[in-house]
């Protein structure tokens, strides 16, 4: 089997930042990182829980919501997946992204958190969520990171891949 290319991706050195992760079959993937992985907490899921609702709702309402295919978290809880068509660059979404995490702040409610639209209503810390968006609305802003630092892996059968 090939590797998976975010597997490829040295996490020990992945700062929180906005990185394009693919970019294939007209579709870009932003890996819009939140918490620097395996050094810092990941996101409690509860949190996690309102980012996805309040950063699909924003982006599925922007000016760009006609280019939004899906808006999402990652496993590991230390970031968001933001698939997109169209000709977008790391910093058109960091200016749109520093506008939703501003949007978020002012809530003062999750959309579509009863029985009828969520499939687990009540996972949901909106304080955890503002506290996590206003963080990395400061990194964005002040520390900006966009560059992934790559890692060869060997499988068991000799294959060697590289995201290059």
């Amino acid at each position: 089997m090939e590797v998976i290319q975010s597997f490829t991706i040295d996490h020990t050195r992945l700062k929180p930042g906005i990185y394009v992760s693919r970019v294939d079959r007209g579709f870009t993937t932003f890996d819009l990182r939140i918490t620097e992985p395996n050094a810092e907490p990941a996101m409690a899921p509860a949190a996690m829980h309102s980012l996805e609702h309040l950063m699909a709702t924003w982006y599925r309402n922007s000016e760009v919501k006609e280019d939004v295919v899906y808006v999402g978290p990652m496993g590991c809880l230390t970031g968001m997946y933001l698939i997109m068509t169209g000709n977008y660059s790391v910093e058109d979404i960091r200016r749109l992204t520093i506008e939703c995490l501003k949007w978020i702040l002012t809530q003062t409610e999750v959309p579509a958190t009863t029985p009828e639209t969520c499939g687990n209503y009540l996972l949901h810390d909106l304080p955890k969520c503002k506290q996590e968006c206003a963080r990395y609305m400061d990194r964005l802003e002040n520390d900006f990171h966009c560059e992934y630092s790559k890692l060869q892996v060997t499988l068991a059968d000799g294959k060697t891949f590289a995201d290059a």
